[in-house]
């Protein structure tokens, strides 16, 4: 009886380990950033703006790139009057023509983590910079994996 007893405890001390396991394993693959693993290509994002007065907004999604490990975003704001961009203290002029709105290329470190800009806005009676945030996701409809196993989205059919 003793040795079948031992039995029925080192199978429930087994499951138990084995479970722990799966459980580890499955945590420590969810906590692998999407930025780490895109490969060179263009990407659709949806891009979230926060801060300012709330009348502002940014044209989402958005395009970013990456190109040997440094990822660039494409900011298109809703105003024509924002004339510069500074991120991480760099300035970032408008690249849209004159009166045809306002438009960035500015480098993002980690697409998983929320990032501070300040806009500088000529819409008031003097130029004004201003805090704000812009989180970027991956679409709801795409799949990571898709962008993985093809390493690329293709923006024509966006």
């Amino acid at each position: 009886m003793k040795m079948q007893e031992k039995r029925i405890h080192w199978k429930r001390y087994g499951i138990t380990f084995l479970c722990l396991m799966l459980l580890l394993v499955s945590l420590v693959g969810c906590t692998a950033k999407q930025s780490d693993t895109l490969a060179d290509g263009t990407y659709l994002v949806d891009v979230r703006l926060e801060g300012g007065s709330g009348k502002a907004s940014v044209a989402s999604p958005t395009e970013i790139t990456v190109k040997n490990g440094k990822i660039t975003a494409t900011i298109i704001w809703s105003s024509s009057h924002y004339d510069y961009m500074l991120v991480d203290g760099e300035k970032y002029e408008n690249e849209a023509e004159d009166g045809k709105g306002s438009t960035f290329t500015i480098p993002v470190k980690d697409i998983d983590e929320p990032l501070d800009v300040v806009g500088d806005t000529t819409a008031m009676s003097t130029p004004h910079e201003i805090d704000y945030t812009l989180k970027f996701s991956f679409p709801a409809n795409v799949s990571f994996n898709e962008l993985n196993s093809e390493g690329r989205m293709d923006l024509s059919y966006a």
